[in-house]
């Protein structure tokens, strides 16, 4: 078996969590933003995976996004979470400090 795939797993699992988490905190955040953010924390992720995840969210209701004129390109989008996506985002909080509580638990005291 394979550690990657199972590492793999486990960021995949996350990562809605840490980009409605930087969101959070931000505000509103650019999607380059959220990639360096997640990059600094050692979660890198593609842009390919990022975008996707990203308009899913926002179709469920929890994202909205504003564009912004840029002087050196074309224009950005910035993303802020909804009412929904911040209550969306407490209860993913919770669950993973449950989650991380229990697996800290079980594996540091066998």
């Amino acid at each position: 078996m394979a550690i990657e795939n199972t590492e793999s797993q486990m960021r995949k699992g996350l990562l809605e969590l840490c980009i409605l988490g930087i969101i959070q905190q931000q505000n509103e955040a650019y999607p380059s933003d959220i990639l360096e953010q997640l990059k600094e924390a050692k979660l890198v992720v593609l842009e390919g995976t990022l975008y996707p995840l990203l308009t899913r969210l926002k179709n469920a209701g929890m994202l909205n996004y504003r564009w912004e004129e840029s002087v050196s390109g074309p224009p950005r989008k910035y993303f802020t979470l909804t009412e929904e996506g911040k209550q969306f985002y407490t209860q993913l909080r919770t669950t993973w400090t449950e989650l991380s509580n229990a697996v800290n638990h079980l594996t540091t005291s066998i």
